[in-house]
C-alpha cells in the first residue's frame, strides 16, 4: 500500500513539472495567494472579464498541493452552513437565493471543463446518503425536509430500502435520501486542467513561494515582495499558517483509502451501476466514490484531528485511520472487504468556529478572503471565485448580495494545553 505521497489522485496521474519560484520584486494587479480551486477560479473569472489584469498566483508548494488535488471528488452544489443562522442575519429571501446559486455551481463547473477541454473523469450522476440505523434514519428525515424548505425540493427524495438496493447494495439500510443534479470528478484532474486554463489566460503561477505577511497593496514572500492594489488570500486549511489567522478556520484533517480496480463479479454482488457518490448519516460520516477503473475510494473527516492546528505536509495518515476506513469498507461493501488497499492519503480542511463558510471583500484595503468550506469546496470554491471576481472588479451583481459576503468571521478560542500524562493513562484505561 502506498501512503500519503499528496494523494491517490495526484499519483495516478503524476505530479506536475514544478513552475518558477517568485525571483525578487514583482507588480501585479491583482495577487492571488494558494493556487488551489478558489483561487484558480477567482483568476479564471477575473481574465475572462477583464484579459488585460495582470494576475499572479503564489503558491508554497504546487497548484493543487492542498485540499483540491486530495478531495473526495463531490460535486454536489452543497454548502457548509446553518440555514437558519443565515435567515436570522439576512432573511429567508437570500437564503433562498444562496441555494439557488449554489445548485447553479455543478452546471458551471461542468461547463467551463467542457470548454476547456479538461478530461476530469466527470460523471453526471446522483448523490445517495444511506441511513443504516434509526437514528440515522430520522436525521436523514430532518435533513431532508430542512433543504426542501430551503429551496431545494426539486432535487431531493427519498427512498426505501428496496429501492437503495435496486441501485447498491448496503448491508442494513433501512433507506436513502437521494439528491439528483451532482456529479463525480477526479480532484487533481480539474485542479490541473484550471491550473493551465488560467495561465492560458495569461495568468502567472509562481510554485515554491511562501507568503509570509500581507498588507494593503504588499505581499511578503520567502523570495521577495509583490506589490499589487488587490489581494486575495485563497488558502483554506492552510490559512492557520498565516500571520495572524491562526484561530480563523481549525485545519481538520480528512483521510482516504482507495482500493485496487474490483473484479466484475464484485461489482455484480455490489450494484453501484449509476456512479453515485455515497455518503451515510452516521456522526463519524463518510464520502465514497466508484472510479473511473473500478475502485471504491471510501473517505472519513476528523481522523485524527492534530492538536495546535498542526497541519501535515505530505498526506501520510496512521494505521489508527486507514484501520477505521477499512471498517467502513467492510461495514457498506463487505464484498469488497478482501481487496487490496492500494493507496491512503490524507488532508486538511478549512472549518470555521460556526461551521459556515464565508466571503469577504474590503473596498478600502482592497483585501478579500474565501473559505472555510468544512468539506464541501469543490462546488463552493467555483461560487467564491466568481464571488470574489466581481468584488474585485467593482460590480453590483447578484452574487455579491448572498448572505455569505462580509459575514464576520468568528474565530476559534485558543486551545488548552496539551493533555497531562494522568489524564492520557486514564484514556487509555477507558478505552478513549
Amino acid at each position: 500500500m502506498r501512503k500519503g505521497e499528496i494523494s491517490f489522485w495526484w499519483q495516478e496521474i503524476g505530479l506536475p513539472a514544478p513552475r518558477r519560484q517568485l525571483e525578487g520584486e514583482s507588480e501585479a494587479d491583482v495577487c492571488i495567494i494558494g493556487a488551489g480551486y478558489t483561487g484558480l477560479w477567482t483568476a479564471h473569472y477575473l481574465l475572462a472579464a477583464d484579459p488585460s489584469l495582470k494576475v499572479l498566483i503564489v503558491e508554497r508548494r504546487f497548484a493543487g498541493f492542498g485540499a483540491s488535488g486530495r478531495n473526495g471528488g463531490w460535486l454536489t452544489g452543497g454548502f457548509a452552513w446553518a440555514h437558519d443562522r443565515y435567515a436570522k442575519d439576512r432573511g429567508a429571501g437570500p437564503v433562498r437565493a444562496m441555494v439557488c446559486a449554489m445548485q447553479d455551481t455543478v452546471a458551471e463547473v461542468l461547463r467551463v471543463a467542457e470548454a476547456a477541454g479538461i478530461d476530469a473523469d466527470i460523471c453526471r450522476t446522483e448523490e445517495v446518503m444511506v441511513a443504516t440505523s434509526p437514528a440515522q434514519e430520522a436525521r436523514m428525515q430532518a435533513e431532508a425536509a430542512a433543504r426542501a424548505s430551503w429551496g431545494e425540493a426539486g432535487r431531493i427524495r427519498l427512498i426505501d430500502a428496496t429501492d437503495l438496493a435496486r441501485r447498491i447494495r448496503i448491508p442494513g439500510a433501512r433507506g436513502a435520501m437521494v439528491v439528483s443534479g451532482v456529479a463525480r470528478i477526479q480532484p487533481a484532474k480539474l485542479v490541473a486542467g484550471l491550473a493551465r486554463l488560467v495561465e492560458a489566460q495569461g495568468a502567472r503561477i509562481v510554485e515554491g513561494t511562501a507568503v509570509t505577511a500581507l498588507a494593503p497593496g504588499l505581499v511578503t514572500t520567502d523570495r521577495g515582495l509583490i506589490r499589487a492594489r488587490t489581494i486575495l488570500r485563497c488558502t483554506e486549511g492552510f490559512t492557520a499558517e498565516l500571520p495572524g489567522h491562526r484561530r480563523d478556520w481549525l485545519p481538520l484533517n480528512s483521510a482516504q483509502i482507495v482500493t485496487e480496480p474490483l473484479p466484475q463479479a464484485v461489482w455484480d454482488k455490489i450494484g453501484w451501476a449509476g456512479n453515485e457518490i455515497l455518503g451515510d448519516f452516521a456522526h463519524a460520516y463518510c464520502y465514497c466514490q466508484r472510479t473511473r477503473e473500478g475502485r471504491i475510494a471510501v473517505g472519513a473527516r476528523g481522523v485524527p484531528y492534530r492538536f495546535g492546528s498542526a497541519i501535515d505536509r505530505e498526506g501520510e495518515p496512521g494505521d489508527e485511520t486507514i484501520a477505521r476506513l477499512r471498517a467502513i469498507l467492510a461495514r457498506h461493501f463487505p464484498d469488497a472487504a478482501g481487496a487490496r488497499i492500494d493507496h491512503a492519503w490524507c488532508g486538511v480542511l478549512g472549518v470555521p468556529r460556526d461551521w459556515c463558510a464565508s466571503l469577504a471583500f474590503d473596498p478600502a484595503t482592497r483585501i478579500g478572503h474565501a473559505g472555510g468550506y468544512v468539506g464541501v469546496g469543490v462546488s463552493t470554491s467555483n461560487l467564491a471565485g466568481r464571488t470574489l471576481a466581481d468584488l474585485t472588479l467593482g460590480r453590483e451583481s447578484a452574487l455579491v448580495r448572498l448572505p455569505w459576503v462580509n459575514r464576520p468571521v468568528r474565530r476559534w478560542e485558543p486551545e488548552p494545553g496539551p493533555p497531562s500524562r494522568l489524564a492520557r493513562i486514564g484514556n487509555w484505561l477507558t478505552g478513549r
